[in-house]
């Protein structure tokens, strides 16, 4: 069953005013969601939250600080939380994108061994991810950072 989250509606609109075209409102909104629930407030929206606002950053490092809180959230949330939020989602569907992010931060970086290990991580969790537009979307993506990770290239990919 799906229930309403005033925290996630916040979340929705931040990302909302992100894609388009409003950064800096976005990133305003999206932090004081993040003040007002704290580090260790509920992991469903400490994951989603901290994973989009590491899209509003250019900076792969203040990306990656918000990537790995992104990945320790994850670590905690259940399945039973993402069923109350939305039904049918999983845990363990998130890990590849969020390996991922962390990997393409670390490729901007400089820092390959370290993109390397996630990207491995991502690879390890693919067969999570559906098989459909996101799906594709993700397996691109990694199919993309690897090469770059590979070529040794810390060009900011186009696509973020």
């Amino acid at each position: 069953m799906t229930t309403a989250d005033p925290i996630m509606d916040r979340i929705t609109q931040g990302v909302t005013d992100f894609r388009t075209g409003g950064a800096d409102r976005a990133r305003t909104t999206l932090l004081q969601v993040w003040a007002d629930i704290g580090p260790v407030g509920d992991p469903l929206h400490r994951c989603t939250l901290a994973h989009y606002l590491a899209d509003v950053y250019d900076d792969p490092a203040e990306a990656l600080v918000w990537d790995i809180r992104a990945l320790d959230a994850a670590d905690v949330l259940t399945d039973t939380r993402l069923d109350d939020h939305h039904a049918g989602l999983r845990v363990a569907g998130f890990y590849p994108s969020l390996h991922l992010n962390l990997a393409d931060n670390f490729r901007r970086l400089g820092s390959f061994p370290a993109a390397t290990q996630h990207i491995e991580a991502a690879r390890e969790r693919l067969d999570t991810l559906p098989d459909d537009d996101y799906g594709a979307l993700i397996r691109k993506a990694l199919t993309e950072v690897a090469a770059a990770i590979a070529a040794g290239d810390t060009t900011r990919r186009p696509t973020h």
